[in-house]
Parts: C-alpha cells; sequence; structure tokens
C-alpha cells in the first residue's frame, strides 16, 4: 500500500521542467497581452487632435487668451462654397457702417485679417491673412448675425502643438472643443464634405 501511495503521488506531481515551461508560457502571454493593450491605446490616442465644433461655438474669445499660443492656434477660416460674396460681408463691416471702404474705421477685424478683394459688380472675395487672425471670432460671429455664417474658427493643426489638455477646452464656456480623428480633423457648420 505504502509503494501505490507513492506511485500515485509521483503522478500528480509536476517536474521542475514543466513548471518552468508552464510559467514562462504564462508569463509571455501575459507580456504579449499588455503590450498589445498599451500599443492600441498608444496608436488610438495619437490619432486624435483637438478641434473647435462651429455649431456650438459663442464666439466668447477665449480662443484668444486661453490657447497656449502666442497668437492662438484657432484661426478663422473662410468657406468659400457657403460664401455669398456679399458687398456688405458682415464679417468684414462693423454694424452700421456708412460707407463700404476698407478704411479701418470700417472693419470689424481687430488686426485687419480680412482682406476684401473685388471681383465683379456686386461680388467680393474675402480671404484670411491667417498671420494676422489671432482667433477672436467678431468677424464668425457677425457673418453670422448678418450672413450666412461662411466664416468659420477652426484649431490649425500645423500650429497646434495638440496639448494632452488643451487649456482652451478647459475654459470653453460652450465645450465646443472636442478630440477628432486626425484623418478628419476639420468641422464645419452648414457645409460637410469639404476640409481646409
Amino acid at each position: 500500500m505504502l509503494i501505490k501511495m507513492d506511485s500515485k503521488s509521483s503522478n500528480n506531481k509536476t517536474s521542475r521542467r514543466d513548471f518552468i515551461n508552464k510559467s514562462l508560457r504564462i508569463s509571455a502571454g501575459i507580456t504579449l497581452g499588455g503590450l498589445g493593450i498599451f500599443l492600441a491605446k498608444d496608436a488610438s490616442s495619437e490619432d486624435l487632435v483637438w478641434q473647435l465644433d462651429p455649431k456650438k461655438c459663442i464666439q466668447c474669445g477665449r480662443c484668444v487668451t486661453n490657447c497656449v499660443l502666442t497668437p492662438s492656434a484657432v484661426k478663422c477660416v473662410h468657406v468659400f462654397d457657403m460664401c455669398g460674396y456679399c458687398d456688405l460681408c458682415g464679417g468684414f463691416f462693423k454694424p452700421g457702417t456708412k460707407k463700404l471702404t476698407t478704411a479701418a474705421e470700417n472693419q470689424l477685424c481687430p488686426t485687419a485679417a480680412i482682406q476684401r478683394k473685388f471681383i465683379e459688380d456686386p461680388f467680393f472675395e474675402y480671404q484670411i491673412d491667417e498671420d494676422l487672425c489671432i482667433g477672436c471670432g467678431k468677424c464668425v460671429a457677425g457673418c453670422g448675425a448678418f450672413g450666412n455664417g461662411s466664416l468659420q474658427l477652426q484649431v490649425q493643426h500645423d500650429l497646434c502643438v495638440n496639448c494632452n489638455e488643451c487649456a482652451i477646452a478647459r475654459h470653453c464656456p460652450a465645450e465646443a472643443f472636442s478630440r477628432v480623428p486626425a484623418s478628419n480633423n476639420s468641422l464645419f457648420k452648414g457645409f460637410s464634405g469639404h476640409e481646409i
């Protein structure tokens, strides 16, 4: 009987070699699984960038003051396909302007970042000088109030440092900032299928 117990207990014992092999396989599986999760998480975070949703934006002016960059990485963009090329552009002229000239006192933009170019009577083209634009949104508010909203604010990704926690997003009262896929990083109001 003593011999049977020894043979039975020896069958249940795991050899040292089997124990080491099994331990190595489990360790390798855990390591590979963890590495896979880490790489998947890292790849998805690299593909996201900050963007402003113009449907939510209230043109509060905080993009100018809260961005870590001076001037801000938020700039006005002109969605030309939406523009009416108006003679009296609500995004270019101050409200109540009597003469439609490009004189500084008539312009809504505090930095003269919008250039007005005659096309043909009565049409004008408006272009944004990105170097002068500070992202204040005054032109966007004017265009939305008296025009079709073709002037919109967007984060310019060639300027943005893509902070882990965007300083503007933290202070945006309309919660208009979110992370969007880098491959489709432009959000436009009233127009789809167009990228900058």
